[in-house]
């Protein structure tokens, strides 16, 4: 079995943080590794700092160990007297599109890591509908965190590759030109990490018109909207809220007047302030500052890439904009990213979708996400993050595998996709559930299973990281308990 693994080189780290100055994402990202945030794992997935430049190559890595192993069972199941056991049959390839490098790569920090985790647990190979035991192999393509390039090694690996699966993760911008692609191609698709919404609506879906080929485990905007209406509720505030979305498909679904955020705040009774959306990447956020703080703004919501986060929060703290409440949204969901900006940015909230406390376990191999969480912590030397998450991507294919009963038919192997029921390590994964779109379900459209939305908050770190996430809020899955109560931003 072999795992083709795009390879960069060319890291360098710059001390120093951000000292009162706006930065490039270039900037950023070479900054951010200084806190811990490089992202490439021993063999050398990219990482933040990856992703200030320089050229990929292919390589391929852990061939010789899962050949033996596959030889081996073959082996066995040939000389055995009782039981000749499953027909070797042909190695199924899972693509697997993901942001090494650019301004969403701390989403694919995790990846090498998952995919070392998988391998082994599939090191046997898997005995499908067909009654053969089929090898799993992994072609692993950089996206670049573009749009254009991720429609790009998503067609290369169908067409060129011939992978029988695709699966995506990390933004709207990674997972919806693979989407695209598979759609137009034929070929079923897993995607995890991604609003449904921009997923849907995005691609110019419809509630009544499902997708075929591609399909999604993730969270709602209504999840999140949900969460975090429940978490602006714990403080008292003047309930005057200030939205920063950028001009992208994922920040037109949040600034949405029909299904995004502003319809839900203005029914909860909040006042809404929100400034144009803002051109991706942007430096200067100065202009959507002063309006924030001339209508009085005690509550921010956003959700900006991480060097987006670090330039509007040094401005924000600049121009003493102080809000009781900051809700991060993307960015926040990294620790590398909250460590790289410092302690003014202390009390941040974000989104959980995914969290070491939660009782689940892997459908693979029995560890808890607390199991999962430590031995990323040991193996690597870095805090958890959320994208371990990313993990339930791999279940799911494992399990859709197992129930395909001719891997030489996509048809086939979309009909296991679309009756998948199981468990994954990111909570349950149910597409034969009814179809009911009332936030708080789990499955609202045909094409997508949510998982769980729970809010949390990064506090002084009570050991040996600089900032812990606590979660606070709970609302919509009172069985994930909290393990914090919220406090307002401490502007340490």
């Amino acid at each position: 079995m072999e795992d083709k693994v795009d390879k960069t080189a060319g890291q360098e780290a710059h001390p120093g943080l951000f000292e009162g100055k706006s930065v490039s994402r270039r900037e950023f990202l070479k900054i951010a590794a200084i806190a811990g945030a490089t992202v490439g794992v021993g063999t050398g997935l990219g990482g933040l700092v990856a992703a200030c430049g320089g050229e990929t190559t292919t390589t391929t890595i852990a061939a010789a160990t899962t050949t033996t192993a596959a030889a081996t069972t073959t082996t066995a199941g040939a000389t055995t007297t009782v039981s000749a056991g499953p027909q070797a049959g042909r190695p199924v390839k899972i693509g697997i599109a993901t942001p090494k490098t650019g301004i969403y790569a701390a989403f694919a920090e995790p990846m090498e890591y998952i995919i070392k985790r998988v391998t082994e647990a599939t090191a046997a190979g898997v005995t499908m509908a067909d009654g053969q035991n089929h090898p799993i192999e992994f072609v692993v393509r950089d996206t670049q965190s573009d749009s254009n390039r991720a429609a790009q090694v998503a067609a290369d690996m169908i067409n060129n590759d011939k992978v029988d699966l695709v699966t995506a993760s990390g933004s709207p911008d990674n997972v919806n030109p693979v989407a695209d692609q598979c759609e137009a191609l034929g070929t079923p698709s897993l995607s995890v990490f991604n609003p449904w919404q921009p997923f849907i609506f995005g691609r110019g879906g419809s509630m009544d018109k499902p997708f075929k080929w591609t399909y999604l485990h993730a969270m709602g905007i209504g999840e999140f909207v949900s969460a975090d209406l429940n978490l602006f509720g714990l403080l008292p505030t003047n309930k005057v809220i200030g939205l920063l979305y950028a001009n992208t498909t994922d920040g037109q679904a949040w600034a949405d007047e029909n299904t995004g955020y502003p319809p839900a705040l203005k029914a909860a009774g909040y006042t809404v302030v929100m400034p144009s959306l803002y051109p991706p990447g942007s430096e200067d956020f100065t202009a959507q500052i002063s309006e924030f703080k001339n209508k009085g703004c005690e509550i921010c919501q956003c959700t900006p890439s991480p060097p987006e986060l670090s330039n509007f929060w040094t401005q924000a703290i600049q121009q003493n904009f102080r809000p009781k409440i900051l809700s991060a949204g993307l960015a926040a969901l990294f620790p590398a990213v909250i460590e790289s900006i410092g302690p003014s940015i202390t009390g941040c909230c974000g989104s959980l979708n995914w969290y070491p406390a939660w009782p689940y376990k892997s459908s693979l191999t029995g560890e808890t996400c607390q199991e999962l969480a430590d031995d990323w912590e040991k193996t690597s030397g870095r805090q958890w993050t959320q994208p371990l998450g990313i993990y339930q991507v791999f279940e799911w294919a494992v399990d859709v595998l197992k129930r395909t009963k001719d891997v030489d038919d996509k048809e086939a192997i979309l009909a296991a996709v679309q009756t998948t029921n199981m468990s994954t390590v990111d909570g349950p994964l149910d597409f034969t559930a009814p179809i009911d779109p009332t936030p708080g379900k789990l499955h609202p459209h045909a094409n997508v299973v949510v998982t769980p939305v729970t809010s949390d908050q990064w506090v002084k770190g009570a050991g040996k990281w600089k900032f812990d996430a606590v979660q606070v809020g709970n609302k919509n899955w009172p069985d994930l308990p909290n393990t914090g109560t919220l406090q307002p931003m401490q502007y340490a």
